[in-house]
């Protein structure tokens, strides 16, 4: 599976080679969790508050910044029987959770796992399936 890194923000710095070696190797995770659907491209996108609140209100009619947004595309009939995925994650809300929390870099990770684990179909429409997915994406980062 291919994966994008793309920097669409420019209030905070960010560190695109390890987040890239991050994507990549969440993705491998997501193929393995997903299995056996494939996949064959995630597209990261780093945006700032401003960026998602547009995202959020065009396409949920949610006018409020929000961490992370994933889109799941299925296959086009009739061409590769494979998925392809955006992720939409907020920097700036990364810098400023991470801040209150003691780590930044480990909160925008945590963004990008959600992500990619809402990809592979978990939701979190639960306390329980919260629970679950946090402890799948704290997993993951602590391997």
């Amino acid at each position: 599976m291919k994966t994008s890194l793309i920097n669409r923000q420019k209030n905070h710095p960010v560190q695109l080679r390890n987040l890239q070696k991050l994507t990549d190797w969440l993705g491998s995770k997501l193929a393995e969790k997903s299995a056996p659907e494939c996949w064959s491209e995630v597209s990261v996108v780093l945006i700032d508050d401003e960026g998602i609140t547009q995202t959020n209100r065009e396409y949920f009619s949610k006018n409020r910044p929000t961490d992370v947004i994933s889109f799941r595309y299925d296959p086009v009939p009739g061409e590769d029987d494979l998925l392809s995925g955006d992720l939409i994650v907020n920097v700036d809300r990364a810098v400023q959770e991470g801040t209150t929390r003691g780590n930044v870099d480990r909160e925008l990770a945590l963004y990008i796992a959600h992500g990619f684990d809402h990809l592979s179909g978990a939701d979190d429409d639960t306390p329980e399936n919260r629970k679950k997915m946090r402890a799948t994406e704290t997993a993951w980062l602590r391997s």
